[in-house]
């Protein structure tokens, strides 16, 4: 038996491969086939799967099992088509999932998986009963549209791994980040076509207008019933409060019915539907304005998140200059960059696609990717080879990223990877993955709602039908069948928890954090570990200078006046942290000396002449010859505890060393000590930084674990380690290559003055101040609404259970419905204000306050 191994991408491409379904199709066709003894995947989980097919070469031969197993992928793709394409309409997730409905009910789609944070559908269809064009017809049916030409097929490429939805199938949604991340076809209907969709000229804000129309309309009516106008008069002015509370309602049921899912948006409107017909038009009007406004609230929070997508591909340049020839260069557009391609990047300027440095030295910027607080020294590899197979076996000294910051040197790059495939374009795509993710509170209601709605329009439907039965005319059983409705109408349940969600979120706006939805303000308080990045977020974010050691015979004085002499010539962040450093430790400031014929080494340091001598400024590699043994045990020492080092020589001669360090924030080590007071159970520091940096920094905080020397892809693979060990993880972090981690970890939590804007936008929770402080404050405040939203939930489906029976009994009529079900809308409300005068437990050992002032 041999075995033979095919990527999968080209037996199976155009999506499919990225399709558990057709995977599995793959493998049944080549079952049984002559002389193929097993099939199987490997490396599923990476960018690179391969088919690996077990044969008998005494049956078949190598060349004639390659064809066949094309031919096996060339009939899968013929048949089955996987489609990703914008959705221009989609208001809020309920709504993605009831447009995801329609589509899976269609004759011909297999799948379809609808990702509101990106605002698109992936469908698998059966191309033997339907096609790409009748996608269009299903989408107006479902509410939405699909922008011209977006059903075109594109050429074949590499469809990266599709997100996990809700119900543990693949979402499938839209990876193809070479050209869709960057704006050339993904972009459809992302901003204003979307924006106007079912509002107008109002936009996003349409439902929420409608909403507070219906309930200043309704109040009005309600006052000029009590004035004792004419009933044709309060009755007209309540009809246009329901006209503007169930436009968008009506639409959504619409669509709900299409899906053949009773929702509760349905039970809301029939309630409302009930109340007029009893002439209560009043409390119907009311019930359509709490929901509404709970409904355009909700789609708010969610377009907040969407922009993060868009955040991140605008920090790679949408074109790149390409070298033909040696000297020849011409501009083209990032999606017609191919691999092996060489690129000349200028200084100062954003590096487009992961590659390998050929040409040139200079510094680059990193942190959009890595964190790195100091720059890294590029240079080129003396025989890079194929850039694509060395790229990951290279020194960091020779590899750039995409998305990354060129210092003061031109670069020439030989590209390594596709643009779809770079470590920003992974970037996008885990934000992206993790924006498909429904919450555990999300399923309970879901599942709630597919029980609770039919069982309650069964009941009602019964009750019509109750004078056939009771002796009793049907007038009486209408009536008690509308009573029943209204009772069983959720209008307490419908507020419980958006208004304790409100009153938690103006709590901690407050107290200056921003709080993206009531999921995350619930998950603050069911944490159990947090992670944090380093830089900018335990730290400072910028180098300083903590450190002078001087040589035998050298003043302070003398090494630090010569330094900032030097450095003041330079603009590197390094040098910066000297200059200010020096001059803070300097009681006078020095008569500095003459510098002159400054020579700028690359990525090592300065080199000039002062009154006649040589000096320099740099690393240790620039002295000449060997350090002395003191001063070399001195910068070794300085290395281990995470200092970066420079050393200054003068005439041939060592003054001594600087030591500069990342330096933790003021408050960092009280805050940890509020959390693990709180009683979480484990502090980790995620950061791109080496191993024995993030030792140091840790050890001087007192955090429980470090780890370094990550990508962002490692950092989401910490994240998921930490949740398997501990449960419900929150990572926090304020930079674009904390993004991923930010969208993948239970909760994100961002940094937020110098917090980059994609960081703000994958986050569930933002600290606007970037003050660590109120990290321990929101976690209380988190559980504080916790048990408000179960109180609320408790008194809400508590007057649903006590008014159902007895309206069915007869026990209590419309009027006693109505009053019980205000009655406990009020307590649901008076409960959830609760928390704007929100404060931290005293006197426990949960006693924030006092952790964080003693």
């Amino acid at each position: 038996m041999n075995k033979h191994l095919l990527d999968l991408t080209l037996v199976l491409a155009d999506g499919a491969d990225a399709c558990d379904d057709c995977v599995a199709r793959l493998l049944a066709s080549l079952d049984g086939r002559d002389g193929v003894l097993a099939a199987h995947v490997k490396n599923e989980k990476t960018d690179h799967p391969e088919l690996c097919v077990h044969y008998d070469p005494e049956r078949i031969r190598l060349d004639a099992l390659e064809r066949l197993v094309l031919a096996a992928g060339a009939e899968l793709r013929g048949r089955y088509d996987h489609v990703t394409v914008p959705l221009v309409g989609l208001e809020h997730a309920r709504h993605a999932r009831l447009v995801e409905g329609v589509f899976q009910r269609a004759p011909g789609v297999l799948h379809a998986s609808v990702a509101f944070g990106t605002q698109r559908i992936y469908v698998e269809l059966d191309q033997s009963v339907t096609s790409r064009e009748a996608l269009r017809a299903i989408a107006e049916r479902a509410g939405v549209s699909i922008p011209s030409g977006a059903l075109e097929r594109e050429p074949t490429r590499r469809a990266a791994p599709p997100p996990e939805t809700a119900h543990g199938e693949h979402a499938h949604g839209e990876h193809d980040h070479g050209e869709h991340a960057h704006g050339e076809h993904g972009e459809h209907g992302e901003h204003g076509e979307h924006d106007h969709a079912h509002g107008g000229p109002l936009g996003a804000h349409a439902e929420l207008v409608a909403s507070l129309a219906c309930g200043v309309v309704a109040a009005i009516g309600f006052v000029l019933e009590r004035a004792g106008l004419a009933t044709w008069i309060t009755t007209s002015v309540y009809v246009l409060a329901y006209l503007f509370g169930a436009f968008f309602t009506l639409q959504e049921v619409a669509v709900a019915l299409r899906a053949r899912r009773f929702e509760i948006d349905f039970l809301m409107l029939l309630a409302a539907i009930g109340a007029a017909a009893l002439d209560a038009w009043a409390e119907g009007a009311l019930l359509l304005f709490l929901f509404t406004l709970g409904h355009a609230l909700e789609g708010f929070a969610m377009r907040r998140a969407r922009s993060a997508i868009t955040g991140l591909a605008e920090l790679v340049p949408k074109t790149a200059t390409r070298l033909v020839g040696d000297d020849v260069e011409e501009e083209i557009p990032l999606s017609a960059l191919r691999v092996e391609d060489r690129i000349r990047v200028k200084p100062n300027a954003r590096i487009p696609a992961d590659g390998v440095v050929v040409a040139g030295t200079s510094e680059v910027n990193q942190a959009p990717v890595t964190g790195e607080s100091v720059s890294v020294d590029k240079r080129p590899t003396t025989d890079p080879g194929s850039a694509s197979e060395a790229f990951a076996a290279l020194d960091e000294a020779h590899r750039v990223f995409a998305g990354t910051i060129n210092g003061a040197s031109p670069l020439t790059i030989r590209v390594a990877r596709a643009a779809k495939d770079s470590t920003m374009a992974r970037v996008v795509e885990m934000v992206s993955r993790a924006a498909t993710q429904k919450s555990r509170t999300q399923h309970l209601t879901e599942r709630f709602e597919r029980v609770f709605v039919p069982v309650i329009l069964v009941v009602v439907v019964l009750l019509l039908f109750a004078w056939l039965v009771v002796d009793e005319p049907f007038s009486a059983s209408l009536y008690r069948a509308m009573a029943v409705l209204v009772a069983a109408s959720p209008c307490a349940l419908a507020i419980a928890t958006p208004s304790a969600v409100l009153s938690g979120v103006a709590r901690a706006a407050r107290r200056g954090v921003l709080i993206k939805g009531g999921v995350h303000l619930e998950m603050l308080g069911r944490l159990d570990a947090i992670a944090f990045d380093k830089t900018g977020t335990l730290t400072e974010g910028r180098p300083r200078l903590v450190d002078v050691v001087t040589a035998e015979g050298v003043s302070e004085q003398a090494l630090l006046t010569l330094a900032l002499a030097l450095e003041r010539r330079s603009d590197h962040p390094l040098a910066r942290a000297v200059v200010e450093g020096a001059s803070a430790r300097l009681a006078e400031a020095p008569r500095l000396p003459a510098i002159d014929e400054v020579v700028d080494v690359t990525g090592f340091g300065l080199r000039a002449r002062s009154e006649g001598r040589a000096v320099f400024v740099g690393k240790p590699a620039m002295a000449d010859g060997p350090l002395p043994d003191a001063l070399d045990a001195t910068v070794r020492e300085l290395r281990e505890a995470g200092r970066t080092v420079v050393v200054v020589g003068e005439g041939g001669r060592l003054l001594g060393a600087l030591g500069l360090a990342d330096t933790p924030r003021a408050e960092a080590r009280r805050v940890l000590d509020a959390l693990l007071r709180l009683g979480l159970r484990e502090t980790v520091m995620l950061t791109g930084d080496h191993q024995k940096v993030a030792d140091a920094i840790a050890r001087e905080l007192g955090v429980a674990r470090a780890i370094g020397d990550l990508l962002p892809e490692d950092k989401v693979r910490a994240i998921e380690g930490l949740a398997r060990d501990h449960g419900l993880v929150a990572m926090v972090g304020d930079g674009v290559n904390d993004a991923p981690a930010l969208a993948n970890a239970s909760l994100g939590v961002a940094m937020g003055a110098g917090g980059s804007d994609v960081a703000l936008e994958a986050a569930d929770v933002a600290l606007m101040a970037s003050d660590l402080e109120a990290l321990p404050f929101v976690i209380e405040l988190g559980r504080a609404s916790r048990r408000v939203i179960a109180e609320n939930l408790w008194v809400s489906l508590g007057m649903v259970a006590l008014l159902v029976p007895a309206t069915i009994a007869g026990l209590a009529g419309i009027g006693l419905a109505v009053v019980l079900h205000e009655g406990s809308t009020l307590v649901v409300v008076l409960n959830a204000l609760r928390l704007l005068a929100f404060e931290p437990r005293r006197g426990d050992a949960s006693n924030v306050s006092a952790a964080l002032t003693g």
